[in-house]
């Protein structure tokens, strides 16, 4: 009989031994990112596990592609969008934790060069840009449903350039995809986010866009409805905290602005 309890004590305290790594271990949440975020939104991931947190598992793509995803039942706990229009898709398709949407980003439209460029473009109403490509691309994330592509239609449309450009156009499914083909000299010009220039040594920004020339750019965050991670709402909160917001300036993102009705 003593024996049986002997054993049965120990079988316990294995049972224990072998568990408690398992329930020590929380599952990292999963951050559905747009591409213009990935220098940034990796050092906020790896300041919140320096607070003795599971990092965050970071997925990365244009906005389009992972609003998509999400419509699709694809399971994670957080997304940032590089525009408002599909965090509204992935809101009016009740995938959204009602009172989690805030837009704490905003970013600038630039045009890029090779880093060896000599050029720089005053970009205004009519300017020439169709004469400075010659024979060349104009690298864009797509205009039909990427923001960043977006953005650069619209800003090419409101200064009556685009007519004299679309049939130039080499389209990126991400902005990221824009700027690899400027980063290697497979266009001579590319429109991507100010941030995006900042975090390549092969490009150089030879022209600001006028911010009335596009819509704003901004980044809203939401937390997902299906989200069940424990650690999820908490990043979404050191995200748009002021520590997290100095990350982000850190990389040359903007605090948002809201516009003004």
């Amino acid at each position: 009989m003593r024996q049986t309890a002997r054993l049965f004590s120990l079988l316990v305290s294995l049972f224990a031994t072998l568990t408690l790594p398992v329930a020590a271990t929380a599952k990292p949440p999963l951050v559905l990112a747009a591409a213009s975020l990935q220098e940034s939104l990796n050092a906020a991931a790896d300041a919140w596990a320096a607070k003795h947190h599971e990092r965050p598992v970071l997925s990365f793509a244009s906005s389009s592609a992972l609003a998509k995803q999400i419509d699709a039942g694809a399971p994670a706990d957080l997304f940032v969008s590089a525009d408002e229009p599909w965090m509204d898709d992935v809101q009016k398709n009740g995938f959204l934790a009602p009172g989690t949407r805030v837009s704490f980003l905003d970013n600038k439209l630039v045009l890029i060069a090779p880093v060896a460029s000599q050029a720089n473009i005053a970009i205004r109403a009519g300017f020439p840009l169709a004469q400075a490509l010659g024979g060349g691309r104009l690298s864009m994330a797509d205009p039909d449903s990427v923001p960043a592509g977006k953005y650069g239609k619209a800003a090419l449309t409101a200064l009556g350039v685009w007519p004299s450009v679309k049939d130039k156009v080499v389209r990126g499914d991400s902005v990221r995809a824009a700027l690899a083909f400027v980063e290697r000299g497979e266009a001579p010009y590319g429109i991507v986010y100010a941030t995006d220039a900042i975090a390549s040594k092969a490009v150089r920004t030879v022209g600001v866009f006028p911010d009335a020339s596009h819509p704003p750019i901004t980044y809203p965050i939401a937390r997902l409805a299906a989200s069940t991670n424990r650690d999820a709402e908490g990043f979404r909160l050191f995200l748009i905290s002021a520590q997290g917001r100095a990350i982000f300036r850190h990389y040359g993102f903007l605090p948002h602005r809201p516009q003004a009705l």
